[in-house]
C-alpha cells in the first residue's frame, strides 16, 4: 500500500459526544440485502455499495446443522451484508439500531478519522437503542477487509460482515488476475449465549476442551501430569472455546450445508479470506491445489506460493488458486482440530467435495513454554522428548533452572498480581513459525517471513522503542496487558506523538497464541524482510511465549483501540487505548 494521505481530523472528540451524532430513524432493510446468492463475490450474504448505505441491527434466529438459537443479524443477515466500497470515494454509513441495548461498528483495518472507529468508550460513545449513527470518512485504500460490533459481545452472536475496496486498476496486473472473485468470511455459530460462555470460562478455562490429555488416557504419564499440574497447564490447552460448542461457518454456512463455490475450466479464482469468528484460529487448505496468496490485511504482498497457512483472528488473505476441473474440499479446520468449516470449490454444479478428515490433536510443547525453543525435540503432533520440569522449574541445556513464575524476570513497568499466573523465562522471535500443529506437516504452510510488502516503505528508522506484555492467569480467566486489566476511566494510554516512529516489542508470557490488533493503522512487520519491504499488517499473532516486533508510523492522530482479538480476552482485560496527539492543526499553531 503506498502512503494515504493523511486526514486531518476537524471534529473534535468531546464535539462528538457532545452533539451526540444520533438521530432517531427507521431505515428499511431493503428486499435485496436479505442474503441470497451472489455471483460475484460471495455467497450467503447480501451486497451494499455508493456512496451512501443504510445497515440496521436487531435481533435474528440462526440455525445450521443441528443448532439453532438466537442471533444478532444485520439487515437481515448472518453474517451481515457485503460493503463493496472504491478507493477514493466518500462513503456515508447510517447504522441503526433496533436492539434493546446499545451497539456500535467498527470498520475493521480502515483508515479513518477515529471519531468513526465505532469502539464505545474510546472514540464514540455507542448506539442507543432506537437512534442511528452516522459515520463519514473518505475511503484510502484498496483491499480486502470487514466490519464488527465492538459492544459487549455482539460480535459472537453474528454482528459481523465482509468489506472489499477496489482500486483504479483492479484485476489488471498480469501475477494478480482472476476470472473470479470470491469472499470467504470464517466464523462460528453457537447457540449459548456470549456472556453464558463469558461466566463458563471464568469459572473453568477448560470447560469446553474434550481433548485433554489424562494419566488414565495413557497419553501422558503420572511424572507429565505432576509437572503440567505445577504449572495449571494442559498440554492440549490450545483454544478456549472449541467445536463442543462451536459449528465453524463459511459465509454463514456449516458444513452440512452443502455451500458452493463455482468455477469454470481454465479459470484463475480469487479468494478474499477473512478470519472473522469470535476466537478460532483456523488452517485453511485445498488438497491438491496450491494457494498463491498475494495480500495480507488487505495488503499486497509479493506473491508467494504454499499449500496451507494458519489465519488468525481479525486476519485476511487473498489468494489465487488454478483449480483442476472437479471438486475440491475448501477446509478451514479449527487450530486445535476440534471442527471444521467447509465449503466446495467446483466446476459442477451439486457436485460436493469430500473433506479431508480432522487431523490429529494439538499438543503444546517446550518452546511453547517461552523456552527460547531448545528444550527437547518434541513437536506439535505431540511426539518427541520433554525435558524435565520440576514443580514449574525447567531445566536448561545450559543446566541453569528457570522458574516459569519467576516474576522477577518481568521488567519493572509490568503490576505483578494475581493476573499473571506464568512468565516466559526465554521468550524469542518466531516470526518464521507456521502456527500451532502446522510445523510438522509435510507440505509447504506460510510463515510471517515469508511476507514481503510488494510497494516500498519510506525508510525511516525507528526513534523509540516500547515493549508490551501480553500476560494472564488462565485459571482465573484474567488477561491483559502488562499485568493490568483495562478499564477505560482509570488506565493511563499509551502514548505517542504524532507521526513518531516507534519500534513496538510484544513479548508474550503466555500460553495461548494471541491476535494483536491496532486500531486505525498499519504497522511493519519486523519479519527479515529489510525495512523497506516489511509488509503492512493490522493485526499481528503473537505465538506462546514468545515476541514479535513491528514498526509504527504513528501518523493517524486521535484516540484509538489496542486489544486482542480474541474476544473473550477482550473482554476478560486484554485491550489498551492508544493516544495519538497533537492533531496536525496543533502542531502547526
Amino acid at each position: 500500500m503506498t502512503q494515504p494521505p493523511r486526514f486531518s481530523p476537524r471534529i473534535s472528540r468531546r464535539g462528538l459526544l457532545g452533539t451526540g451524532a444520533l438521530a432517531a430513524a427507521g431505515l428499511a432493510i431493503p428486499a435485496w440485502a436479505r442474503g441470497q446468492s451472489l455471483t460475484h463475490a460471495g455467497k450467503g450474504f447480501g451486497e451494499l455499495s455508493g456512496n451512501t448505505i443504510n445497515l440496521s441491527i436487531g435481533n435474528h434466529h440462526f440455525s445450521t446443522g443441528g443448532r439453532s438459537g438466537h442471533a444478532i443479524a444485520v439487515n437481515g443477515t448472518v453474517p451481515g451484508p457485503l460493503i463493496r466500497l472504491r478507493e477514493g470515494q466518500d462513503v456515508t454509513l447510517n447504522v441503526t439500531n433496533n436492539l434493546d441495548e446499545d451497539s456500535s461498528i467498527h470498520w475493521h483495518g480502515l483508515l479513518l478519522p477515529f471519531q468513526f472507529d465505532g469502539v464505545p468508550g474510546v472514540s464514540f460513545p455507542g448506539i442507543r437503542p432506537g437512534e442511528t449513527f452516522t459515520y463519514r470518512f473518505p475511503i484510502r485504500q484498496t483491499g480486502t477487509y470487514w466490519w464488527h460490533s465492538h459492544s459487549g459481545l455482539q460480535e459472537q452472536a453474528g454482528h459481523y460482515g465482509p468489506i472489499v475496496i477496489e482500486g483504479e486498476h483492479a484485476n489488471h496486473m498480469p501475477d494478480r488476475r482472476y476470472d473470479r472473485d470470491y469472499v470467504v468470511l470464517l466464523s462460528e455459530f453457537t447457540p449459548r449465549h456470549p456472556h453464558e460462555i463469558a461466566r463458563m470460562l471464568a469459572v473453568g478455562e477448560h470447560y469446553f476442551n474434550r481433548q485433554m490429555m489424562t494419566v488414565g488416557s495413557g497419553e501422558m504419564s503420572l511424572e507429565d501430569r505432576l509437572m503440567w499440574g505445577a504449572m495449571r497447564m494442559n498440554p492440549r490447552d490450545i483454544s478456549d472455546v472449541t467445536g463442543a460448542t462451536y459449528t465453524y461457518l463459511v459465509n454463514g454456512h456449516g458444513p452440512a450445508d452443502n455451500l458452493e463455490f463455482m468455477f469454470g475450466p481454465g479459470e484463475r479464482v480469487r479468494l478474499r479470506i477473512i478470519n472473522g469468528s469470535a476466537m478460532t484460529f483456523f488452517n485453511v487448505r485445498i488438497p491438491g491445489v496450491a494457494m498463491q496468496v498475494i495480500a495480507a490485511d488487505g495488503q499486497e504482498i509479493v506473491p508467494v506460493e504454499v499449500d496451507e497457512f494458519q489465519i488468525g483472528t481479525a486476519e485476511t488473505y487473498d489468494v489465487i488458486v488454478s483449480p483442476f476441473d472437479g471438486s475440491h474440499a475448501l477446509v478451514a479446520e479449527a487450530m486445535d482440530r476440534s471442527g471444521m468449516g467447509m465449503a466446495s470449490l467446483t466446476s459442477h454444479a451439486g457436485h460436493r467435495a469430500t473433506p479431508p478428515p480432522l487431523r490429529e490433536p494439538v499438543t503444546l510443547t517446550m518452546a511453547d513454554m517461552g523456552m527460547a525453543g531448545g528444550m527437547g525435540d518434541m513437536d506439535h503432533s505431540g511426539h518427541g522428548n520433554m525435558t524435565k520440569m520440576d514443580h514449574g522449574t525447567m531445566q536448561s541445556d545450559d543446566g541453569m533452572n528457570h522458574s516459569m513464575r519467576d516474576t522477577s524476570l518481568l521488567p519493572p513497568d509490568v503490576k505483578v498480581s494475581p493476573g499473571i499466573d506464568m512468565v516466559a523465562p526465554m521468550p524469542v522471535d518466531r516470526m518464521d513459525f507456521p502456527g500451532l500443529g502446522l510445523d510438522s506437516v509435510d507440505h509447504r504452510v506460510l510463515r510471517y517471513t515469508d511476507l514481503k510488502a510488494k510497494n516500498a516503505n519510506p525508510h525511516r528508522m525507528p526513534t523509540r522503542s516500547l515493549e508490551i506484555h501480553l500476560t494472564g492467569n488462565m485459571e482465573r480467566y484474567m488477561w491483559s496487558f502488562d499485568g493490568k486489566q483495562f478499564s477505560a476511566v482509570t488506565d493511563e494510554p499509551i502514548r505517542f506523538g504524532y507521526d513518531e516512529r516507534v519500534r513496538v516489542k510484544l513479548v508474550n508470557d503466555t500460553m495461548m497464541a494471541h491476535p494483536i490488533h491496532l486500531h486505525g493503522h498499519f504497522f511493519e512487520l519486523v519479519n527479515g524482510a529489510g525495512m523497506t519491504n516489511q509488509p503492512l499488517k493490522h493485526t499481528v499473532v503473537v505465538q506462546p511465549g514468545s515476541t514479535a516486533t513491528f514498526d509504527l508510523t504513528a501518523n493517524e492522530p486521535g484516540d484509538w483501540a489496542f486489544h486482542c482479538h480474541l474476544l473473550y480476552h477482550m473482554h476478560a482485560g486484554m485491550m489498551q487505548t492508544v493516544t495519538v496527539r497533537p492533531f496536525p492543526e496543533e502542531a502547526d499553531a
